[in-house]
């Protein structure tokens, strides 16, 4: 069963190439991707920010991080599951798990960017309640989709 932790030190490597992974599936790594991936202490945690990880049998299967970018201004951010446990659910319980602690932040909103070929986890995030913001900008290239939660 996946059981999702707090990020701690020791899943860095495996939050970095879990990311690294979908990334380069689709698209390129980008320096905004290489700043956060190989620093979440200092470009996620420290600021503000969490990172959850989906452990299955104690191996990480799975990453999401909640980035703060201001003043209950959060994103939900570099969700990523390895594909063999794609369709098992991990990232509806990761994405879960980061709705829930915008709650305990008392959050009113929660926003993420992702791309119109990700088809489904857009559909993910929609069934999550997330909608289409049509008009905004985004730091990442590939990033053509702004969905928001209302919390």
């Amino acid at each position: 069963m996946v059981q999702i932790v707090n990020y701690e030190s020791k899943y860095a490597a495996a939050f970095c190439n879990l990311n690294k992974e979908w990334i380069e599936r689709y698209f390129e790594m980008e320096a905004q991707d290489y700043l956060s991936l190989e620093n979440p202490e200092t470009y996620i945690i420290k600021p503000g920010g969490f990172i959850f990880i989906a452990l299955l049998n104690d191996v990480a299967v799975g990453a999401c991080a909640l980035v703060k970018h201001g003043d209950n201004l959060y994103e939900l951010s570099k969700m990523a599951v390895t594909p063999a446990v794609q369709g098992q659910k991990v990232g509806q319980r990761l994405a879960e798990k980061i709705i829930q602690k915008a709650q305990e932040l008392q959050l009113k909103q929660l926003f993420l960017i992702t791309n119109s070929a990700l088809k489904p986890a857009i559909a993910l995030y929609e069934k999550l309640g997330f909608k289409h913001v049509t008009e905004f900008e985004s730091v990442y290239k590939r990033g053509d989709v702004k969905m928001e939660l209302s919390l």
